[in-house]
């Protein structure tokens, strides 16, 4: 059994994905982050980043005590060689697939989640920000949308933890500004993963877990999501 620490954000997906994908066991535990369950204790034990998605696999590979893991892309790389799916191999085929998981986790994801804040959550909208962002996020689908015309999916012809990875950032595509008719080779990929049971499945999780819409937050969801330093998550994360 593997304790999923969640919540239905694009991070929180890549690794529901996986599971529903690959039929694994697994429990989701909630972590609302509007709370700043984040910062509870027993959490930080397990994702000293405060950040979710974090995982406990009591049943590890070769037996031995639980192991945790914090960061989305670390989870996928562990359950895909925990189980050997969606991560080829041979060296090529496993380079490729890893190399355009990196892109998403040191590109897409920063990225586009900056694009998100200063579109939808900042109390000021700052145009040069803005701007900023939104044309970073269209330069990324480009480099996407070029990969896709020549391949099925993003490493090669089988679908891998680099497709789980970059999709929940694209689902989101236009509250980034972003047009998915501007992207034939993201479109017909995006299409072809959203018609996936196992993608309808992971999808169905998140409002089991948040009913609730996303939508404007209160000043209070927004300090602790926002507003946190080094001392203010200390603080937040005392019993």
């Amino acid at each position: 059994m593997i304790d999923l620490h969640y919540w239905p954000t694009p991070n929180g997906h890549k690794i529901t994905l996986f599971c529903e994908e690959a039929g694994i066991d697994y429990r989701i535990v909630p972590v609302n982050i509007g709370k700043g369950e984040q910062f509870a204790p027993d959490f930080l034990a397990i994702a000293p980043n405060n950040r979710m998605p974090a995982i406990v696999d009591d049943s590890p590979p070769g037996g031995g005590a639980p192991v945790s893991l914090f960061e989305s892309g670390a989870i996928l790389l562990y359950l895909a060689e925990k189980t050997k799916r969606f991560l080829p191999a041979d060296l090529p085929g496993r380079a490729q697939v890893l190399q355009w998981l990196f892109w998403q986790m040191g590109g897409l994801g920063p990225m586009a989640g900056q694009n998100h804040h200063f579109r939808n959550y900042a109390p000021e909208k700052l145009p040069y920000a803005i701007d900023r962002y939104v044309n970073e996020t269209n330069r990324l689908y480009g480099v996407l949308d070029r990969r896709l015309a020549t391949s099925a999916f993003v490493a090669g012809a089988d679908y891998s933890i680099a497709d789980m990875a970059i999709y929940p950032w694209i689902v989101p595509y236009a509250d980034q500004g972003q047009n998915l008719a501007d992207f034939p080779g993201v479109a017909r990929w995006f299409e072809s993963i959203a018609a996936r049971p196992a993608t309808a499945r992971a999808y169905a999780r998140g409002p089991e877990i948040n009913p609730n819409p996303p939508g404007i937050r209160t000043e209070e969801e927004r300090r602790i999501l926002f507003g946190q330093t080094s001392a203010s998550a200390g603080a937040t994360a005392k019993p």
